[in-house]
């Protein structure tokens, strides 16, 4: 599913991108009567929007109506067996010759600025890199701790030369593209106390300072950050070691990365394909409150010409699937019949704690699972007031399969209730959502852990994980 969103957006961004003003002149040897192409990163993909076939000269130009985005963008060998990169900006009429024997020192160019001080920069990294890797792999091999301490000191010394080359490119050229893309590369530099922490205080305020200073200097209504390889890593970083992890935080995140993107249509798209795609299936189970977010601010009422039909449903329908289960909200009743015919609803079970099992008495991991529910349940759940209330969703089995599972197994505390597809077509017939929807149920078992209200502790977790958070609870946890 993820795949699939991926290449709705994508394949549709590529038609709108394909068409801008400019004109770059490639000579590319020794390559003749070949096509080579023009993408650009697009977070860690990389979108072809043009193509040009090299004459006998090994000539080509890359031609356009409108201005391309501004952004690192990638001349592609012929049959797209490598790239070399390049800036375009604000200047699009310039002239490339490279030539494979001669690449690894950079191509030369004619009428751009910016890929002349991108030449030059790559020219030192390379430089400045090699040396770092041979004292990265002396450290290796130090024998003794002076030798470890001269090899440190010298890694510093280079990395501070970096730093230092760095800095003198964005103080001489302050409105480059390069410069912008080295500012959004920076990390915010701890000193003192705050590099050095001796306590909870100085760590928390290490943290404090680090997370307040990570986007300095960055405009998320920068489009060009968006055609980039590391932008996106900058993004993944922050979330993953900065943000705290609860909907709350991770929301106002967004909310305020996308209030500044909003006015840029490039940073706009790539923020919400990012960020819908990173959720549309939830690695922890309160991501499913930043998806239904995501879906009512951003997507239900709104159209966009990247998304097409297909990935509007996709999201719609993920959504749909989540609202009514979002963790720490009510879970929805289910009324089905048991093992007699005689209805049975959820909300009448009585309990501390009630484990909601949805499952299929064909599926062979059921069948593993269920009777280890049933020993977490003899030998401790039910002395904490647990009940179980298992749902066997009619697919390719029969009621005499469900009743004989259960009569083998000797599941006989449990509350059994079985969900035909009889049922289910009638629910969904009369505009009512189905249990498996209400449930989001995609596979079988799935476990749902509700509290004495019937709000919704845990959900998709192992028997193993419920008993866990069990635990916590009765220590109040």
């Amino acid at each position: 599913m993820k795949r699939f969103l991926f290449l709705a957006f994508s394949g549709l961004s590529l038609a709108a991108s394909a068409q801008g003003s400019y004109e770059i002149k490639v000579t590319f040897k020794p390559f003749k009567n070949q096509y080579i192409y023009l993408g650009h990163y697009f977070g860690k993909t990389y979108p072809i929007i043009d193509s040009a076939k090299l004459d006998a000269n090994s000539q080509a130009v890359f031609k356009g109506n409108k201005k391309l985005p501004g952004g690192i963008y990638l001349v592609g060998y012929p049959n797209k067996a490598g790239f070399f990169e390049i800036l375009v900006d604000k200047q699009q009429q310039f002239t490339i010759k490279a030539d494979t024997a001669t690449l690894s020192k950079g191509a030369q160019f004619e009428n751009s600025p910016d890929n002349d001080l991108f030449i030059n920069y790559q020219q030192f990294m390379a430089v400045k890199g090699k040396r770092i890797s041979e004292l990265q792999a002396q450290l290796k091999t130090a024998g003794n701790k002076a030798d470890s301490t001269k090899i440190t000191d010298e890694l510093a010394k280079e990395d501070k030369a970096v730093t230092a080359n760095r800095e003198d490119i964005i103080k001489k050229n302050p409105s480059s593209l390069l410069s912008t893309l080295l500012i959004t590369m920076r990390e915010p530099e701890l000193t003192g106390a705050l590099k050095n922490p001796a306590n909870k205080e100085d760590s928390l305020a290490a943290y404090n300072f680090y997370k307040g200073h990570y986007w300095d200097g960055v405009n998320f209504w920068d489009g060009r950050l968006a055609y980039t390889p590391f932008f996106e890593e900058k993004v993944d970083k922050y979330f993953n070691q900065l943000v705290v992890p609860n909907p709350d935080s991770v929301i106002k995140e967004i909310d305020r990365m996308l209030g500044y993107a909003s006015i840029n249509e490039e940073m706009n798209k790539f923020l919400l394909i990012k960020f819908v795609n990173r959720y549309l299936n939830q690695k922890y189970m309160w991501e499913d409150a930043v998806f239904v977010h995501l879906f009512e601010k951003y997507f239900s009422q709104k159209t966009y010409s990247w998304l097409n039909d297909a990935g509007k449903k996709t999201i719609t329908d993920r959504a749909y699937s989540l609202m009514a289960n979002i963790l720490g909200t009510p879970a929805s009743d289910i009324e089905l019949p048991n093992p007699e015919g005689v209805p049975v609803s959820l909300y009448a079970l009585q309990a501390n704690y009630t484990i909601v099992a949805f499952w299929d008495p064909t599926c062979g991991h059921c069948k593993e699972v269920l009777p280890k529910l049933d020993s977490f349940y003899q030998a401790k759940w039910k002395a904490d007031g647990l009940k179980l209330y298992a749902v066997a969703k009619e697919t390719d089995g029969t009621k005499k399969d469900w009743l004989g599972f259960i009569a083998d197994n000797k599941l006989q505390d449990w509350s059994h209730v079985y969900y035909s597809k009889e049922a289910d077509k009638a629910r969904t017939d009369n505009g009512i959502p189905g249990y498996s929807q209400l449930y989001d149920v995609q596979s079988f078992p799935t476990l749902y852990l509700l509290d004495k209200d019937k709000r919704i502790i845990a959900k998709k977790l192992t028997y193993q994980q419920l008993d866990e958070i069990i635990q916590l609870k009765k220590k109040g946890q």
